[in-house]
């Protein structure tokens, strides 16, 4: 089921998730809707309050659906290591037309636990370790325009704000 993204403007993208405690049939629904959600959406990753839902939980695939072999979930993931620096545009599902430049680790060490509960460690590079930074980030209620200059955020929160009042967001 294709679950509709939540927008820049809604607490629960503000608020951090709690954790995941149960890894039944239930989450197994949640991560493949998740998938479905962001391949609709065209993103290279989702976290669960993107879609309403609080809990430390986002999916993952640069591949865009291309390898199977690529989908990563991450339930209560933390990063353990970073190392090097990247500068590249990011955009955010939850904040549709918007992009800037942010600053990201290149390598990133995450710790985490699959969709089965099973604890699992990965270290990425370039759009995986921006993947990584940025989903994890969600789950802590930080959005991607925290890393700009309080110029630019505060010109992007003028725009959405026109946007809303306009009722086009």
């Amino acid at each position: 089921m294709i679950h509709p993204i939540v927008k820049y403007g809604d607490p629960v993208l503000e608020t951090p998730a709690k954790h995941v405690e149960k890894f039944d049939e239930g989450l197994q629904k949640l991560v493949a809707d998740m998938f479905e959600s962001m391949y609709a959406a065209n993103g290279v990753g989702l976290a669960a309050p993107q879609i309403g839902v609080s809990l430390r939980l986002s999916v993952i695939d640069v591949s865009n659906g291309k390898n199977p072999e690529a989908k990563i979930v991450c339930a209560n993931p933390i990063i353990v290591h970073v190392d090097g620096e990247q500068r590249e545009e990011e955009g955010c599902l939850s904040m549709p037309g918007f992009r800037a430049y942010v600053v990201r680790p290149l390598y990133v060490t995450i710790k985490a636990q699959d969709a089965a509960g099973k604890d699992f460690e990965m270290r990425s590079e370039g759009l995986l370790a921006r993947a990584f930074c940025h989903e994890i980030d969600h789950l802590g209620g930080t959005l991607f325009i925290q890393h700009v200059s309080m110029l630019k955020r505060d010109l992007i929160k003028r725009k959405i704000r026109k946007l809303k009042k306009a009722g086009d967001w």
